[in-house]
């Protein structure tokens, strides 16, 4: 039996036009390896937007049909050379249930299954039936849609602090959702997590669920409690979800700061300790300026991505990860979504706008049901 159903779109043209729609496709029957998975739950992460939006400039939205169209800077049209012409499907991660099931599979039909692979932005998906993961019995498909990218994420952090000879972690746009759940492994594991944030509804929502050290970066005495909070916790390696800006720059002086306290004599190449920055995301699109004279010399800044993590990881730590967050489902791994939206909403130019702003304490789950 063939399936029919749509796939939200993203398609950036040579004439500097990127172009979002829902595109019909059919699905034939699934090979012996593989199950059809009918989508009901899939969450916009910022990764997505990526993907989704690119290099557009929202601001020139304009509708044409059901489609959105946006423009693009023609100097950036060069760095997006290998996706020029392509209609990609988008979404990262989702749950559904699986209404085809190759020989191979059988044993999954009818079963609720979350998946990571993309083009989860739509109705089905054919995946290998290796690539999902069976939910506990009685797991609604919105707490098993996100099951991937955040809590692979935080946890990846703490292995990355680990496995780097680190004891303590920084952590910008604390109050996401990924940095909810970070917040809570670091509680349970017993390692201190500095958190930034930049409101005091953010550092409400991360002192409820127990945090100590929360700093708020449009304090006037921002950089010096940060300071204080580095040289109490020992923190010495930073991820960075804001990526553009002063942000990582203010964070290695305050490390650099933290361990001057506890130098006992002058050195003009700064202390011995050594600084690590990682950039996960980019909230802040601005160039990354750095101070690097305030923070001496032993310091690193570099990019960190969930797969090339996975990869050097290994399946070992994976499958213990993966046990872990299914086992915390609702609780360290919950993910709290404030507006639901069905496939066809999410190309409609005010929802849009209001999910590409990627605000703290807002995250949205498509449905593809809701039409």
């Amino acid at each position: 039996m063939a399936f029919t159903g749509r796939e939200l779109r993203s398609t950036l043209s040579e004439d500097g036009t990127l172009r979002l729609s829902l595109e019909q496709v059919t699905y034939d029957e699934p090979a012996a390896d593989e199950v059809i998975v009918r989508i009901e739950a899939a969450p916009i992460n910022p990764s997505d937007l990526g993907l989704l939006l690119g290099p557009a400039q929202v601001d020139t939205l304009r509708q044409d049909g059901d489609a959105l169209v946006f423009e693009v800077q023609k100097g950036r049209l060069g760095s997006m050379k290998a996706r020029l012409g392509q209609s990609m499907p988008v979404g990262n991660e989702g749950a559904g249930t699986v209404v085809a099931a190759g020989a191979d599979a059988a044993a999954l039909m009818g079963k609720r299954v979350s998946a990571v692979g993309g083009a989860m932005f739509a109705d089905y998906r054919v995946l290998k039936a290796r690539d999902v993961v069976e939910l506990p019995e009685g797991t609604a498909a919105a707490d098993g849609a996100a099951i991937f990218v955040n809590p692979l994420t935080a946890l990846g952090f703490v292995e990355t602090m680990r496995r780097d000879g680190h004891s303590g972690i920084v952590h910008t746009a604390a109050a996401s959702n990924l940095g909810q759940m970070l917040q809570k492994i670091c509680l349970a594991d017993g390692v201190p997590l500095v958190n930034i944030v930049r409101s005091e509804e953010q550092a409400a929502i991360l002192r409820d669920i127990g945090a100590t050290h929360v700093v708020n970066s449009r304090d006037e005495d921002f950089r010096a409690r940060l300071t204080d909070a580095v040289a109490e916790t020992g923190a010495t390696v930073a991820f960075d979800a804001i990526g553009g800006g002063t942000l990582g720059s203010d964070i290695l002086q305050a490390m650099e700061a933290a361990a001057v306290r506890k130098m006992t004599e002058y050195s003009r190449y700064g202390s011995e300790q050594f600084k690590q920055l990682y950039i996960y995301g980019a909230l802040d699109m601005a160039p990354t300026t750095l101070n690097r004279l305030a923070f001496g010399f032993q310091w690193s800044v570099s990019g960190w991505l969930l797969t090339p993590f996975l990869r050097r990881a290994g399946m070992e730590t994976l499958g213990a990860m993966r046990q872990r967050i299914l086992s915390e489902l609702t609780t360290t791994f919950a993910s709290r979504y404030t507006r639901t939206i069905g496939l066809a909403e999410a190309l409609q130019p005010d929802v849009l706008r209001a999910y590409e702003r990627k605000a703290t304490g807002e995250k949205f789950l498509i449905d593809p049901g809701r039409g």
